[in-house]
């Protein structure tokens, strides 16, 4: 069970840096070094959710539904 709400976490957390992105493109016009580092940071949370995922599956706490 705690693995889901970590994984809720990340996914919320992703979702917050990808429109904190969205409104730095629109706010930002010139200088988007501040998109550029919540882009990243989105980037570098789904390839750790990632892992993450294949772990928890490996080790046997989340299974897949077929």
């Amino acid at each position: 069970m705690i693995i889901k709400v970590i994984i809720l976490c990340f996914m919320f957390t992703i979702l917050f840096c990808l429109g904190s992105g969205i409104v730095y493109l629109l706010k930002d016009q010139r200088n988007s070094k501040r998109m550029v580092k919540a882009l990243s940071w989105r980037i570098g949370l789904s390839v750790f959710l990632f892992i993450l995922l294949l772990l928890a599956y490996v080790a046997g706490y989340i299974q897949p539904n077929f």
